[in-house]
């Protein structure tokens, strides 16, 4: 059998994120994937972190999409936010045609759940390729400042792959369904977890707030990668800062709260993820109505129209 014919006959991953193409979770998770040698392995990642721009997509200017070298796989690093990767990683236009059967965005450095999957590039790389068919998971792993080792990252990929081959299984059978894409959260202790639990989206988040300051510098750190202990000389955060020019003042965001778990109900994501379970959580792109507020607005509704009416007469 020739390579076209060997190619043909194994399942096409589309690997994107939003930490970034060098991003120490998305080569973990290649090199596994091409050392396994069971896969077309694809990547159309961002050529620098996206992280927290959810999913914003690029609009009035081209994207430049540069070839990258990573073994194994064909690649390309990216101008634009993981919601462009993905788009233009499924369109076939990059690929010569080619079309994923399965879309991984991640390994994130940090945790999406709850309300932090509306900030989450991460998680708007697989939703971008669900909303255009291509079914797709979202990977990310409880990153703990102090606690957590870029070697977690890795096993965060060992991990994930049965799970990665059990959703091809079901696409090779046409049994998957097609009405959700699957947020993956990692435990913090990768390497001593409780096993896979399927979950739902819960209202966990980290609350952040501002604090003035006096330096345009970008900041090393987030509150997910608070203390990581990886290079950044890549990252943005060597740019010289500017001088502050008069009359502007500079803001800075900071966090104020970290998730409490004890208020959180059984059976969400980050309840159970901290729990020490790799948590599956099916979402779909829809804004979901919250149902016992409508009865309420139904009637705020009519109000407004009889006072709208009174007030014409």
């Amino acid at each position: 059998m020739d390579d076209a014919a060997i190619a043909g006959s194994r399942p096409t991953l589309l690997i994107t994120n939003d930490d970034g193409i060098d991003a120490p979770g998305l080569r973990f998770l290649v090199d596994l994937l091409v050392a396994a040698d069971r896969y077309r392995v694809l990547v159309c990642a961002p050529d620098s972190d996206k992280s927290g721009v959810g999913h914003s997509i690029t609009w009035h200017r081209a994207l430049s999409a540069k070839r990258a070298e990573i073994m194994g796989a064909t690649a390309f690093a990216v101008s634009g936010t993981p919601a462009d990767c993905a788009s233009l990683g499924i369109s076939g236009k990059l690929f010569d045609g080619v079309i994923p059967d399965l879309v991984i965005s991640g390994i994130n450095i940090g945790s999406n759940c709850g309300y932090h999957v509306v900030y989450s590039g991460t998680v708007a790389g697989a939703r971008e390729a669900f909303l255009y068919g291509v079914p797709a998971l979202a990977i990310s792993h409880n990153w703990k400042g102090r606690k957590s080792d870029v070697h977690d990252l890795k096993l965060a990929a060992d991990a994930c792959l049965p799970l990665i081959n059990a959703v091809l299984y079901e696409l090779k059978a046409k049994a998957y369904p097609e009405g959700s894409f699957l947020n993956v959260d990692v435990p913090t202790d990768v390497a001593n977890h409780k096993g896979f639990k399927i979950t739902k989206q819960g209202k966990s988040m980290t609350r952040i707030g501002w604090e003035q300051t006096y330096s345009s510098t970008p900041a090393l750190e987030s509150y997910q990668t608070a203390n990581m202990n990886i290079d950044s000389g890549s990252g943005p955060a060597n740019n010289a800062s500017s001088a502050l020019v008069e009359d502007e003042l500079l803001f800075k965001r900071v966090v104020i709260r970290k998730n409490d778990v004890e208020e959180e109900e059984e059976d969400t994501d980050h309840r159970a993820l901290e729990e020490g379970y790799i948590t599956i959580t099916p979402l779909g792109a829809l804004s979901h109505t919250e149902m016992e507020a409508v009865p309420y607005f139904k009637g705020w509704l009519m109000r407004l129209a009889e006072r709208t009416s009174s007030s014409s007469l």
